[in-house]
């Protein structure tokens, strides 16, 4: 099915997030298109419990609250999310709209695309281990995924990030889809992950509840694609085998421009090039905010992004809307903002 629409944004991370905001602002609505499964990008994967003391009027928040803050900004405009795949073509049609399909085979038809990327989209680190391809999607993860698939099987959770411990925890504390035992494993014996989480961590272990295992994974045994046991080089300089029918690599995530570099927009360094009246970029329609650009004196601030969010709509609005003047009105006194933004 196409999707007609007046905007698509590939990224909802804080950038991503205002820009729709400012696009509801201008009458415009929109579609955000993320590669990972929820909201936030790079501040959530980030910096989701660090402080971040820059943002106009917020003395102090976390990634985590800021994401949060932006979604409640952006209700009154709905933007449609749609979450864990990534735009992988664009094409520029006779009529001037933009022909956008995703890695899920959704298809959009509109008028103006926003970039708004960051550094890239974040793809999850993949395991290195021979043969863990095959086994990739039936019984290796990225990701925690559904509960009920780890009924009754021996899970290895896999890493040293607040994600690895926070996944085990979740498998330990299920009530109903209990895994037969559930075994944390890092090279060494350190996480990074917040105090309260690893103190939940630790008495899980202490109570018997999470085995902890140190050491690196080696080898992968199995027959017919069916995953059986896991061979673990031991801190101590040992090898063992241990029985394994799910694991859960939670290695981290890293950012790739991917896609985007075959759009042929014009590009410098791995940024897009953007003129700084519309942060257009050099093919009509096309805007990109936020890290993913650059310009003489760009810097790669949240706020910066911010800024260019705004005068990208405006540019946007002339397109969208070309028989209308594009006035500046201001949030405290128009009533036609008001409307939009369903304030009484």
């Amino acid at each position: 099915m196409t999707i007609k629409t007046d905007a698509v944004i590939v990224g909802a991370g804080p950038v991503g997030l205002f820009q729709a905001f400012q696009l509801g602002l201008q009458d415009i609505r929109c579609h955000i298109v993320d590669a990972l499964p929820y909201v936030g990008g790079q501040c959530v994967e980030l910096y989701g419990d660090k402080p971040i003391y820059d943002i106009p009027g917020i003395p102090l928040c976390t990634g985590r609250q800021l994401v949060e803050q932006l979604q409640q900004q952006t209700k009154p405009f709905a933007p449609t999310l749609h979450l864990n795949q990534e735009v992988i073509a664009v094409e520029c049609l006779p009529s001037g709209e933009l022909d956008i399909r995703t890695s899920t085979q959704q298809h959009f038809v509109c008028k103006t695309l926003f970039i708004a990327a960051g550094v890239g989209a974040f793809q999850a680190r993949k395991l290195t281990v021979d043969g863990a391809q095959a086994f990739e999607g039936t019984q290796l993860h990225y990701r925690l995924g559904e509960l009920a698939s780890y009924t009754n099987q021996d899970v290895w959770v896999i890493g040293g990030e607040e994600a690895a411990v926070s996944a085990a925890l979740q498998l330990v504390h299920q009530t109903q889809h209990k895994p037969r035992s559930v075994t944390l494993m890092h090279r060494r014996d350190v996480f990074q992950a917040a105090p309260e989480l690893e103190k939940a961590m630790r008495d899980a272990v202490a109570q018997g509840q999470l085995q902890l295992q140190i050491g690196q994974l080696t080898g992968l045994h199995g027959n017919a694609n069916s995953l059986q046991t896991i061979s673990i080089a031991t801190a101590t300089g040992e090898t063992i085998e241990r029985p394994a029918q799910q694991l859960i690599a939670c290695l981290g995530l890293s950012p790739k421009l991917g896609p985007i570099t075959q759009w042929g927009l014009a590009m410098e360094r791995k940024q897009l090039v953007v003129n700084t009246e519309t942060y257009g970029t050099d093919v009509p329609g096309i805007f990109a905010v936020g890290d993913i650009n650059t310009y003489p004196g760009k810097k790669k601030l949240i706020l910066c992004g911010f800024h260019e969010a705004t005068l990208a709509a405006f540019g946007a609005a002339a397109i969208v809307h070309p028989t209308r003047k594009t006035l500046l009105q201001y949030t405290t006194t128009s009533t036609e903002l008001h409307r939009l933004l369903g304030i009484a």
